[in-house]
């Protein structure tokens, strides 16, 4: 009897012992995938993306290389805006004749402000964010810059947006506009706007504007009655890609086509950049590229 228990415990000792090494192939076989994952070709000339949660670098192309930025300059915009001290994002801004003339000077991208309008301070953040608004950009430069005129005004809050750059070790990076129509001098780096877009995502205030859709957002008018201003998000990555939270688009003659985006996975963020793609539609081919790739990087 002794001798068949001693048998039997050997042989289950031995089928333990091949559990478990078939446990363990299994185990490397399932990690192989990751590993081996194609590095995506991207049309972008710059692309960057990082691990949102540690920094950690996923993937580079000319990642500090100057290049225009477009509207993805409006980040900035917003995080200057958010940082002020007692913000309060219900107080009203009473729109005015110079920025609907700037949209018709420069044809910019517009969120369709109304002279006389009164409009709070976060529905300028959805219109600058969302439509892309350069008026909602110049009503919020105007509203949180310093100066008796509305020149030194602007000049000192594209100040504040460089001192911000600064402060966030964003070395490849000047503003030179509030909205990213620039005179020459706008320019960042896929890796310097992701570390930006990555520090105003912990603002909810933020997080919650740029995941949106479509807003329609009810303000009062010149003669004391209301409207509403419906917007749609340029950024239709939220639509066309699963997890997807933000962030914004950005395009013109000199910056081509550029998209700052983030996507929330089983718990885990991927962020980056693309700047200098080919068209609207080819930037967000490139974020997805570059999306997917970072999650499987993560396993």
């Amino acid at each position: 009897m002794i001798t068949l228990n001693t048998g039997a415990r050997i042989r289950r000792a031995a089928a333990v012992g091949v559990t478990s090494g078939a446990l363990l192939a299994t185990v490397v076989v399932s990690a192989a995938p990751a590993q081996a994952v194609a590095t995506p070709s991207i049309a972008a000339k710059g692309g960057y993306i990082m691990n949102n949660a540690t920094g950690k670098t996923l993937y580079t192309k000319s990642a500090d290389t100057k290049r225009a930025t477009g509207s993805t300059t409006k980040i900035m915009t917003a995080k200057v805006v958010l940082s002020q001290s007692n913000l309060n994002l219900d107080s009203k801004v009473t729109i005015q004749k110079a920025y609907s003339d700037y949209i018709v000077r420069n044809n910019a991208s517009s969120a369709r402000l109304i002279v006389g309008d009164k409009v709070t301070v976060r529905q300028l953040l959805y219109g600058l964010m969302l439509p892309s608004g350069c008026d909602a950009a110049y009503a919020l430069a105007d509203k949180f810059g310093s100066g008796s005129t509305r020149a030194a005004r602007v000049k000192s809050f594209i100040g504040k947006m460089n001192t911000k750059a600064k402060q966030l070790g964003m070395t490849n990076t000047k503003f030179d506009s509030f909205d990213g129509i620039s005179n020459g001098s706008n320019y960042s780096t896929p890796r310097d706007l992701t570390k930006l877009a990555s520090n105003v995502m912990k603002s909810s205030t933020f997080r919650s504007i740029v995941k949106t859709k479509s807003t329609k957002q009810k303000v009062t008018t010149k003669t004391g009655g209301y409207r509403y201003y419906p917007w749609s998000n340029t950024n239709t990555l939220l639509s066309n890609y699963s997890g997807s939270i933000g962030v914004k688009t950005g395009s013109g003659a000199q910056a081509k086509y550029c998209l700052v985006f983030a996507a929330t996975r089983n718990g885990k963020t991927v962020i980056g950049t693309v700047l200098t793609s080919t068209s609207a539609s080819q930037r967000e081919s490139d974020a997805k590229k570059l999306l997917t790739y970072g999650f499987a990087r993560l396993g």
